[in-house]
């Protein structure tokens, strides 16, 4: 059937397209960063001071990147391979895992030196620091452990068996407990900050090796991504159990989400970045959008911009801050 819509229909229509094509994210700026088109790996936030710490992985640098001025404040070396940072104010510590040395690098946030290197840890990757026991938390992807670091003393405590690989560590200050993604088991497992002990195992029904993990603490949610078959968990954090599986990127990394806004972010190794928002307990796909190696994400709760460090943008790597588009 040929149907012959009016002007103003066919204006509506065309309308009514772009505006369910727009991307969920819009570009604000592009700012150069040094070193060579490396992969990049986590960032962290220090909202004290208003600074991005960014892994610049295969270029051994830990970027120093201040969001008010939108300018590197320095490229600290000596960080070999590094993957997973966190920032921590409260303590005035950086933590980046120097997972080419086998060992947690801390660093001073005044000095900015590494003031300790505590390991051995196989393979350091992500890091979650828990403020009620001070201890820091390290994901040994290959250990098939968790690290436990004492944040007083820089001393290792301990190691916790996982029974399979550590995905993403991190922290819920619901509870005061420590998450950790298992890869081969398919799992979240809690631990007991305090004690360094496994407390509960959940099952993560619909995910093929688990990583990347975000929460939203407030509404007792975590967003767990499953590396293998493109898949994201909404757990619900008060039973365990799963909620509900959605389709994103090819091989998700890295998830942030803005409680503000109650946005959450999961970027992919593909280049793809899928925007989710939080209705109750489930979550509405806000859209994608695609950039080069865009598979680490973070989110500033204050500003809610969200930072991209692409490592090849014509050559050079760069930081891209986007801001979301209100929907």
């Amino acid at each position: 059937m040929n149907v012959r819509l009016g002007s103003a229909a066919a204006v509506l229509l065309s309308s009514a397209i772009v505006l369910a094509q727009s991307p969920p994210l819009k570009k604000i700026a592009d700012v150069p960063l040094s070193g060579p088109a490396v992969r990049f790996d986590y960032q962290s936030f220090d909202p004290q001071h208003d600074r991005l710490y960014i892994a610049h992985m295969n270029a051994d640098q830990l970027v120093v990147f201040d969001v008010t001025r939108r300018e590197v404040v320095a490229n600290l070396d000596g960080f070999p391979n590094v993957h997973g940072v966190w920032a921590v104010s409260a303590i005035n510590r950086v933590f980046a895992s120097a997972t080419g040395e086998h060992k947690l690098a801390v660093v001073d946030m005044q000095t900015l030196k590494i003031i300790a290197t505590p390991g051995p840890i196989k393979y350091p990757d992500g890091i979650a620091y828990a403020p009620g026991a001070e201890r820091v938390f390290v994901s040994d992807e290959q250990g098939d452990a968790d690290a436990v670091i004492d944040a007083n003393t820089n001393a290792m405590v301990t190691t916790i068996p996982l029974g399979g690989g550590a995905g993403n560590t991190v922290y819920d200050s619901g509870p005061g407990h420590i998450l950790v993604a298992v890869h081969e088991k398919n799992e979240l497992v809690s631990i007991d900050a305090a004690t360094a002990k496994i407390i509960g195992h959940h099952p993560l029904s619909g995910i093929e090796s688990p990583h990347g993990i975000a929460l939203d603490v407030e509404n007792r949610l975590a967003f767990v991504a499953g590396e293998e078959n493109n898949k994201l968990a909404v757990l619900d954090l008060t039973d365990g159990k799963v909620l509900a599986v959605y389709p994103v990127g090819k091989d998700p990394d890295v998830l942030a989400f803005d409680p503000g806004l109650k946005q959450l972010y999961v970027a992919a190794e593909s280049g793809e970045v899928t925007v989710f928002r939080e209705k109750g307990k489930t979550l509405e796909k806000l859209g994608t959008l695609s950039m080069p190696h865009a598979h680490t994400v973070a989110v500033d709760r204050k500003t809610h911009m969200v930072y991209f460090p692409l490592q090849n943008v014509d050559g050079h790597p760069l930081l891209r801050i986007m801001e979301p588009v209100r929907q």
